[in-house]
């Protein structure tokens, strides 16, 4: 089954605004003003997260660049310890979401047990 391409990473940084709101999911910076928007993929690239909007949550430069590819629970826990407040519920359900989009759309071996992993993990939270 063939599916309609992603849209453009603006186009899914737009959507993502709408979605979640103008905030980054991290740190809850305001991205509506000064700060500028990036998307951050929650399961990284590197670990087979695919660059769905479904993966995606809209952070500032600050939280993307020092995140890096560590895991969305490690992350939410160092975000804690910064003394920034994450928007946990966002990041759950954006995995939740990707979970739904997987199965939908099929493919994306890599991602799942990672994903499934995070899931169970954030959980136990």
């Amino acid at each position: 089954m063939t599916h309609p391409p992603q849209p453009g990473r603006r186009e899914r940084l737009q959507a993502i605004l709408l979605r979640d709101g103008p905030t980054c999911a991290w740190c809850r910076t305001d991205l509506s003003g000064r700060t500028p928007a990036t998307t951050d993929h929650v399961i990284p690239r590197v670990k087979g997260g695919p660059s769905w909007s479904e993966n995606e949550v809209a952070a500032c430069r600050r939280c993307n660049r020092l995140r890096g590819h560590t895991s969305p629970t490690d992350w939410l826990a160092e975000c804690e310890r910064l003394g920034w407040h994450p928007d946990e519920p966002r990041i759950t359900r954006v995995l939740e979401s990707l979970a739904d989009a997987i199965t939908t759309r099929g493919g994306q071996r890599r991602a799942r047990t990672y994903l499934d992993a995070q899931l169970r993990r954030l959980a136990k939270r």
